[in-house]
């Protein structure tokens, strides 16, 4: 799903993301562990999404850096090239990646079984019910 449209799908109603996947045979693989997911957005099928699985690379520690300080809301990282000659250099090799938008919120984790979670992010005045929520459901 691309950016833009997931910002278009929030700006205009509640946001419910469902990540299924398919029950595998290996009993004691944890939700997280699993592969491969069939993504929905709002009950409309939207595509595919794959575990990236292991370490965090440099890149995902300079978004991490970057929004550390940041407790809730929504923004874009400029690119790397641009992060590099506000901070003063010293990461690049050359390599410029595009923008990236961020939100960033608090959530409450749901546990359902061993095969269904749900991530909701809470509104952060307290109205209403949550903005996004995100269920993963192996099935």
């Amino acid at each position: 799903m691309s950016t833009a449209t997931l910002v278009k799908e929030m700006s205009s109603a509640l946001v419910r993301i469902a990540l299924e996947c398919e029950k595998r045979h290996r009993p004691g693989t944890k939700l997280f562990h699993e592969p491969k997911w069939t993504m929905y957005c709002n009950g409309r099928k939207c595509g595919y999404a794959v575990s990236r699985g292991g370490a965090c690379t440099e890149s995902d520690w300079r978004v991490l850096n970057t929004v550390s300080r940041v407790t809730a809301g929504a923004g874009v990282i400029p690119p790397v090239k641009s992060i590099d000659d506000v901070a003063g250099g010293g990461f690049g090799g050359g390599t410029e990646l595009g923008e990236l938008l961020y939100m960033r919120g608090r959530f409450e984790r749901v546990v359902g079984s061993r095969d269904s979670e749900a991530f909701y992010m809470m509104n952060p005045d307290k109205n209403g019910g949550p903005e996004l929520s995100i269920f993963l459901l192996r099935i």
